[in-house]
């Protein structure tokens, strides 16, 4: 995970402010039940996306609150950071 995937995710999901657990699952609720590909406005690739970033983010927070800005995130996961750079 990098702060664009990380970012992307936030904006999928169209969180603007601190979020707890519980209202991410709202959220990601709210927009799942919206684009479900069995619904009228439903799309596979949106459902897809919104899940990537529900469990992406879900795995972040983990039962506490960010502001989801790139200095708490760098903060939060300093190993992230380079990632690209580790050889396999």
């Amino acid at each position: 995970m990098d702060y664009d995937d990380f970012q992307k995710a936030v904006d999928c999901l169209g969180i603007l402010t601190r979020l707890d657990q519980k209202g991410l699952r709202k959220n990601y609720l709210q927009l799942s039940k919206k684009y479900h590909p069995d619904t009228l406005e439903g799309s596979d690739e949106k459902f897809k996306e919104i899940n990537e970033a529900y469990n992406l983010l879900k795995t972040y927070i983990e039962n506490y609150k960010f502001s989801f800005e790139k200095e708490e995130f760098l903060g939060q996961y300093p190993s992230f950071t380079n990632y690209k750079n580790w050889s396999r």
